[in-house]
Parts: C-alpha cells; structure tokens; sequence
C-alpha cells in the first residue's frame, strides 16, 4: 500500500512540472510566417479535417481548423485544449509504462523503485519539449516503452504490437526498430526455427503486416495520397541537416561543407553507411544473445547512431535515445544521469529559441538532485557500478597499470558539467560577433556531438564485453 501511494505522489510530482513548463509559453508563439510547433499541430489538426481523408467530425470549435483561413491562430481556449490533450496523452500512454516498467525491476526496494519512477518522469528533455516548445512524443515513446515491456516479459505479440503503433505514429521511432527485430529474431532462433521459434516467428510476421494495414488504411484510397504522406514522412529533399544539431554531419559542417561538396544521393549513401556500421556489432551481439538487458541497452547504442550519423535529424530526436537511456537509470546511475544531462543541454539553442530558459535551469537542477540523492550516483563510480570491469580486466591482460578509467570518468564529468553551464551563460549573456552569428549555437552543437560519440563508444564496450555471464543484471520480469 505504501509503494503505491509514493507512486501515485510521484506521478503526482511529474503531471505538475508538466503542467508548469506547459504554461510558460508555446513554441512559435505571435512569430510570423513560421509559428512554430505549436502552428505546426494545429495545421494537422486542420488538414486531418478538411482533406480527403472524409468524414472527420468538427466536435469542439470549427474555428481551430478552418481550412486555409486558421493559419497563426492563436487563443487561450484552444492553447489550453492542445495543452491538455498533451497532458492526457502522457497520462493515458506514458506515464502507466513508466511506472509498471519501474515496478517489475527486480533487485530493488519498494523505495528505489519509486525513486526511479520519480527520476524517469523528471527528465526535463521530454518535458520541456513536449509542453514547452510543444510536441507528442510521449505517445510514441510511450507505445515504444510499452513494446519494451512486452517483449522483456515474453508477451512477443504484444510488445510487437505496441511498438507497431509507435512506428506508425512517428516514424522516428525507426531509432528502436534494429533492436526489437534483432530481439525477436534471436528469440526465434534460440527456440529453433524448425518448431516453436517458426511458429513465433509466423505470430510476430502476421502481427506485424495487420498492425501496418490497420493504420494505413484510410490512405490507401489514393495513391497520390499514400505517396503523399510518405513524402513527408521522409522529407529527403530537405537536406543532410537543417537547424544546428548535435551529430556528426553538423559539426562536421564547421570544417568541411559536405553538403555544397557532395551530391545529394551521395550524402544519403555515406549517412546510411555511417549509421549501419555503428550499430551492427550491437545488432549482431543482441541476435547471437537476445536478453532484455542486451536489448536494453542496444535501444540506447543503435538510436544514438541514428542520432550522430543518419540523414536529417532534428534536434528533438536526441528523445528517442533518451528513453532507453531513462530505463538503464537504475543499472549505471552515473552515466545515464551525465547523459540525460548532456541530451538536454544539446537542445539548449531550440530551447532558447522558445523562451524557455528558466524552465530548462529549473527542471535539469530538479532532475539532478533527484537522482543525485536517489541512486548516490557520485558514490558509484567504481569499474563494476560503471559495468566496465570486463573491459578494464581485459585491457589489464596487456596493460596492467590500467586502473584508472574510473578517475577519468569522473574528471570528464566535472568538465562536462562545466563546459554545458560556462556555454549557457555566454549564451544567454553575450552577443556573439557579427561575423558569426551563430557561434554560441554552433559551440553548443559542436561540443554536445562530442559527449554524445562518448557515449557511443562507451555504450557499446558495455555491450561488448559485459554480457558474457549476465552477472548482476537487473531484469524486467
């Protein structure tokens, strides 16, 4: 009884901050021709009414969405109902996955886990994207997160399904997909393809394929229509970056203008390659050994390589590696909470862009403290809390004075933390040279790109060598 009412305080906790950062401001608000996100939802709303899909019903106010004569519209009412059908939503998808997935962690008191549940949905970069600069993506993240349950607890079917709703709700969500296929796979062939593991492997095929015709049918009955959306689905025409991100094409773009350099089919060939070979060894390692917490933290390898290395990502896509991220919290406190930091200080130019500085300083100090005091991250620096003792024992073979990585780490995090608060001001306080304009955004960027490929390597020596004995794992039962 205890543990459910600390929960139900927590979820509490976090539909407040939620609601709080929601009524700071909106992304694009009065801000011609453009308008921002906020605009951008609406127009959906507006187009999903008006064209050619038939029969969508004007229930609340048929001002919002009136076809061509709604652009920029902005009201109290309806500010307040976009607000709250965010909030709904992350009540309804999100926020129950949070807390089950917490709740079936083994190994952890009642406490932990609710002190998990807290740090999870204090994570300010979903927040102050979805209720500040104004999106949905607790919905397909929360699908996704669903998935993940599903499939850690061999509901197979289930899981697939949940995460087919999350891809055909955003189709970022291509980020997860490498991982819940190679999972599934590696499930297949461990049952053995020639009894249970073909018949699982029909299940998963046929759940699938009628998930995908479900959701896109009222579309086929056009076929410039369904072309249509698959263009904007993938707006490759837009270019191999657009505003300042923190991956690798955009910093690149400092030294080397790859995009007045190259052709444009040639850059899409070169970011697939990029991407491909950074996840593969994780891929080929979950199929041979499919376990949660391989697939766990394969979701956080193979989204990060989508993130630093594939064709066109914005800067909000750093969420989808975030949440595999928030579900290793409790696994390795240290590096996931420098993470979740990291990934929400490379947003910083977006989030300054919508006013949103005060949030931001406010909901990451929340954050922080909450897992500093939470998971004593500072006092689980060690080879094993980091899950490097594989590693370092294998490097000791060749070169025994090797026992200083953890110090490293912790030196790295200090500057970390430094860089992220001495770039923020001079951000906030300083004009940067009319010769370059964008200085500050591009340092911010620049400097993000280079903890976030930290990371990558980091993530994938844990894949690599820890997984040999599954000692110590935490799993989702």
């Amino acid at each position: 009884m205890e543990k459910w009412y600390l929960m139900t305080t927590v979820v509490l906790i976090g539909l407040t901050v939620r609601w709080t950062v929601s009524l700071n401001s909106y992304s694009g608000a009065g801000k011609p021709p453009m308008f921002g996100d906020y605009e951008a939802q609406r127009h959906w709303q507006e187009i999903t009414f008006n064209l050619p899909v038939k029969q969508w019903a004007k229930i609340i106010n048929p001002d919002w969405i009136a076809l061509h004569t709604s652009r920029g519209y902005e009201s109290e009412a309806h500010k307040l109902f976009m607000r709250a059908t965010v909030l709904i939503a992350d009540l309804l998808i999100y926020i129950p996955a949070v807390v089950l997935y917490c709740c079936c962690l083994k190994e952890m008191s009642s406490k932990k886990k609710v002190a998990n549940a807290l740090c999870i949905l204090l994570y300010p970069g979903l927040i102050l994207i979805d209720y500040g600069h104004f999106q949905y993506n607790s919905v397909s993240l929360g699908f996704a997160l669903w998935g993940v349950l599903g499939v850690s607890c061999h509901w197979d079917v289930l899981g697939s399904l949940a995460f087919c709703l999350a891809l055909n709700y955003k189709q970022m969500e291509l980020y997860h997909s490498l991982p819940f296929f190679c999972f599934l796979l590696g499930k297949c062939f461990k049952k053995g393809l020639k009894g249970k593991g073909f018949v699982l492997l029909i299940k998963l095929a046929c759940t699938v394929v009628a998930s995908f015709i479900v959701c896109w049918l009222p579309f086929f009955s056009e076929k410039e229509q369904t072309l249509q959306v698959l263009r904007r689905l993938f707006p490759v025409d837009r270019g191999l970056f657009e505003d300042k991100v923190a991956n690798l094409w955009c910093s690149l773009s400092i030294f080397l203008k790859i995009k007045d350099i190259l052709p444009h089919h040639t850059q899409i060939i070169i970011s697939f390659c990029f991407t491909f070979l950074s996840l593969l060894p994780a891929c080929i390692k979950l199929t041979l050994q499919p376990c949660p917490k391989a697939f766990r933290f394969s979701l956080v390898t193979c989204a990060l390589s989508f993130f630093l290395f594939s064709f066109h990502v914005h800067e909000k896509s750093i969420l989808l590696v975030s949440l595999p991220v928030c579900l290793v919290l409790s696994e390795i406190p240290f590096m996931s909470t420098w993470f979740l930091l990291v990934s929400t200080f490379s947003m910083l130019p977006l989030l300054l862009k919508d006013d949103l500085l005060m949030p931001t300083v406010v909901t990451m100090m929340a954050f922080f403290i909450a897992c500093a005091t939470s998971f004593s991250i500072f006092e689980k620096t060690s080879e094993e809390e980091l899950q490097l003792k594989s590693f370092s024992i294998s490097v000791r073979k060749y070169l025994p004075c090797f026992t200083f990585l953890p110090r490293i780490i912790q030196h790295l995090f200090l500057m970390s933390v430094i860089t992220m608060v001495l770039l923020t001001l001079m951000t906030v306080t300083l004009d940067p040279p009319q010769k370059y304009p964008d200085l500050f955004s591009v340092l911010v960027c620049f400097v993000s790109f280079l903890k976030l490929l930290f990371f990558l390597v980091y993530f994938n020596i844990v894949i690599m060598w820890d997984f040999k004995n599954g000692r110590n794992q935490k799993k989702v039962n």
